[in-house]
């Protein structure tokens, strides 16, 4: 008879090992979802570089090897990734200045739909085009320009309302405010 199958090699080796590579990676990690991240990368490995696995006991060890460099990226990505999130956080907070509560153009702004205000920010902030709109949306050219028509009417709605001075805004502001009036 030849050698074992491959699959069959590994599933006795999975078999005998797995409850060792299980409490070593267990005894090193803070939850179990990051357990079966890192036990599940460590046979993936093992699979992957099956004709690199020792037989008999030996295998064990160099699983333990395996699971040792896996944690090791594992621990490397969470302080990538709480570093990233410190960063982002400290960003958020320059970004996130207090707006002013007697802007009329945010106030107005504030009191559209969910709807309008995306489609306006996708304008306004994004810098879209009514096509680029049309594929976030996944409608039409035409009914992306229909919808961000409307947006605009009813801004300027609002807008005039409000009745604020928009000199400070552009002359498209104030063209847009006296339509509604």
């Amino acid at each position: 008879m030849g050698p074992p199958e491959p699959e069959q090699r590994f599933e006795e080796m999975y078999l005998a090992h797995y409850p060792a590579v299980a409490t070593y990676v267990r005894r090193r990690t803070g939850s179990p979802d990051d357990t079966a991240d890192v036990i599940a990368e460590t046979f993936t490995t093992a699979w992957r570089r099956l004709n690199d696995v020792p037989k008999g006991d030996a295998a064990r060890l160099w699983l333990y090897g395996v699971a040792r460099r896996v944690l090791a990226n594992h621990f490397r990505g969470e302080e990538r990734r709480a570093a990233l999130a410190v960063r982002l956080r400290e960003e958020i907070t320059t970004w996130a200045g207090p707006v002013a509560g007697a802007d009329p153009a945010y106030e107005a702004f504030k009191r559209l739909s969910d709807d309008d205000r995306e489609l306006l920010a996708l304008v306004a902030w994004e810098g879209l085009s009514g096509a680029e709109i049309a594929k976030v949306l996944g409608c039409s050219r035409g009914a992306a320009r229909l919808r961000l028509h409307r947006a605009r009417k009813r801004l300027a709605k609002e807008l005039a309302d409000l009745d604020p001075d928009l000199t400070g805004y552009g002359q498209r502001a104030v063209s847009l405010a006296k339509g509604q009036s």
